[in-house]
Order: structure tokens, then sequence, then C-alpha cells
């Protein structure tokens, strides 16, 4: 079985588990009243439309290019993330909307059923997050650590349930569930942003392209940096493209002086370069 394969398949089984278990939490947390189940649900529920994207997007993103997309498929991956980011932003936003009065007028929640929810959204999550996280490909490592975020999530439930057992204190269920969905929000947002730098091919995050241009500038036989541009094609693999104008009596080390850019830029994960030099007297 190939390391492709593996990973598929981890994608594919922790998709079902959080799908079946996020369509239970709307039906459990609207029989239970319990608005913490609810936001969480919708929180499991923009995990199951990633890792379903993520699943078909595993094999679809690495699709060698053609006259369609010459640099290959490799872009599609980011369609998940930004699709899973509107998706728990306009839930979240939802939660919170149904959060708020509650804090005025808490309602009474059933704890026993949280409790029994929180386990097995522990037991459950926590499966999914070690599958994936056994798994060699960033993808699955992305995905793991959003589901251990779910794990805590639960985690957090399962304390404000075992509370609500002994002690009638029910505006924790709407408070439990404004964190929930607060963090939700703060991180998506993060990775949205994240997300659009890329499709607006924004120069890569960690990259310094005035001391590149500076150290390509200081290469013998570099006369000047008319253009450099660098961007990331799927937030892992990035391209460049440079134009150099050089010196004619470096007309024959031309070779030599694109070897000396590579070796500049070998730390970048460089996947496509195109690098023009221009003579000059």
């Amino acid at each position: 079985m190939t390391k492709t394969h593996n990973s598929t398949q981890n994608i594919k089984l922790a998709f079902f588990v959080n799908l079946i278990f996020s369509i239970g939490e709307f039906i459990g947390g609207f029989l239970i009243n319990s608005v913490a189940i609810m936001s969480d649900a919708v929180h499991d529920l923009g995990d199951s439309v990633s890792l379903g994207l993520s699943w078909f997007l595993q094999k679809f993103s690495n699709k060698e290019g053609n006259e369609r997309f010459s640099f290959g498929y490799k872009r599609f991956s980011l369609l998940g993330a930004l699709i899973n980011s509107l998706v728990l932003i306009g839930g979240s936003t939802y939660i919170i909307s149904e959060a708020i009065p509650l804090l005025i007028n808490p309602e009474h929640s059933n704890a026993q059923g949280m409790f029994w929810f929180a386990i097995a959204g522990v037991l459950l999550n926590g499966f999914a997050a070690f599958r994936l996280h056994k798994g060699k490909s960033v993808n699955e490592g992305v995905l793991s650590w959003h589901l251990l975020e779910d794990v805590l999530g639960w985690v957090a439930v399962l304390i404000v349930s075992i509370v609500l057992l002994f002690k009638d204190v029910h505006i924790l269920d709407p408070i439990l569930s404004l964190a929930i969905a607060g963090f939700i929000l703060v991180n998506v947002t993060r990775n949205l942003i994240k997300t659009m730098r890329i499709f607006l091919e924004g120069v890569p995050k960690g990259v310094d392209i005035k001391e590149i241009r500076s150290k390509i500038n200081n290469i013998p036989g570099v006369m000047s940096v008319l253009n450099l541009h660098i961007w990331s094609i799927d937030g892992e693999e990035n391209a460049l493209n440079a134009h150099l104008s050089i010196t004619k009596n470096y007309l024959n080390n031309s070779n030599m002086i694109k070897e000396r850019v590579r070796e500049i830029t070998s730390d970048l994960n460089i996947a496509h370069s195109t690098i023009e030099l221009e003579f000059n007297d």
C-alpha cells in the first residue's frame, strides 16, 4: 500500500467519523438544549467539510501540469481551506448570535446528556486525530492538529457538564459556546488571511525579498536586479521569477550566475524558477 493511499484512507476514515458525529451533535444538542453542543457541532461540520475536501483534493492536487494548468493542480488544495473557513465563520457567527441572549436568560441544559456527548467527542475525535497524526503527509499533520483542537473543546464541555451535574449554573453553557465560537473565529480568520495571501500571490511568510535582492546584487557580474518575484503555489511550494541585468564580460558565465541565484534561494522551497539575464555594457 503506497504512502498516498495510506494518507487518503486515513483522511477518509476521519471524514466519516467526524461527519456522523457532527450530525449526532446537531440532533443531540437540540434535544438536550445545549447551545455549547450545537456550537461544537458547527465546528465539527466545518471539520467534516475540510476533511471531505482534503480527501478529494489529496489525489486531485497531485495531478501533473498540462496545457490547462501548467503549474499543476496543487493550488486546488487551497479551495478546501477557503470553503472550510467560510463555513466555519458563518456557523460561528450564527452560534454567537444565538448564545448572547442566553447570557441574560440562560435555559436549562441536560447536564447528563452533555456529559455523554463529551465522552463520545473526546474518544471519536481523539481516534481520528491519532490516525492522522500517524500519517506522514503535511495535509494529515495539519488536519490532526485541527482535530486535536476539537478534543480540547470536548474536554471543556466535559468539565462544564460535570459542574452542572452538581450545581445548577446554566449560564456556563452559553459562556462555553461563546468561548468555542470565539476561538474558532480567531483561528479561522487567521487561516483565511493566510489562504487569501497565497491566492493573491503575496510574498511567502518568512521570505525577506529585500535581503534576497541584496544578495543577488552582490553576485559578480550582476549590475542590477530589474525584477524579482517570489510567490507560493499552494502554501508549501514556492515559485521564483528573476530578471537580472548582467555585464557583457560575464556572457560566458551566465550559467554560473543562475546557479548562484539558485544557491541563494535554496532554502525557500522553490519548485519552479525562471531566471532571465539581460546583457549590457
